[in-house]
């Protein structure tokens, strides 16, 4: 077990923006250190975002990362020979790193021509509520939902 915890290292807002979850979105994205590759993506995505919303990109990608944010997840403990999944709230940190990545993976599994057009698309999806990532929300918050009654083995 370490000594201590290590020192959280602040991201520097991103360049549009200005803001710290946006960079922290595009390090989730980022493949084989390509950064800048990374950020074109990301502000291509909010400029198609921003045609289909008039105008709110930033506010409709916030919103999106809410409605992909999960509140609980269920993890699994052995208990006198016997596994059973838990469900555990979850850190604020966790909660906005898992959206993200869930954001990402399910627009990368998308159809369509090209990154930006993908993710955008989820983006758009997930800030009505709707798309691949909400429903992996809602199958997480199903699952603790329907292991409830082992929530008192909760450490």
């Amino acid at each position: 077990m370490r000594k201590r915890k290590p020192k959280s290292r602040p991201l520097a807002p991103d360049p549009r923006y200005g803001d710290p979850l946006v960079t922290q979105f595009v390090n989730n994205m980022m493949w084989q250190g390509k950064k800048s590759t990374a950020y074109r993506i990301f502000y291509d995505a909010m400029d198609i975002v921003k045609e289909r919303t008039n105008g709110e990109e930033h506010a409709a990608w916030k919103k999106a990362l809410n409605n992909v944010m999960p509140q609980v997840e269920v993890r699994s403990r052995r208990i006198g020979g016997a596994t059973f999944q838990i469900p555990t709230e979850i850190r604020a940190k966790r909660k906005m790193s898992i959206g993200m990545k869930w954001m990402i993976r399910f627009a990368r599994l998308r159809s369509g021509k090209g990154m930006a057009e993908k993710l955008a698309a989820e983006i758009y999806a997930a800030s009505k509520g709707e798309g691949a990532a909400v429903k992996r929300k809602e199958d997480t918050h199903r699952m603790a939902e329907s292991n409830r009654a082992f929530a008192h083995f909760r450490i």
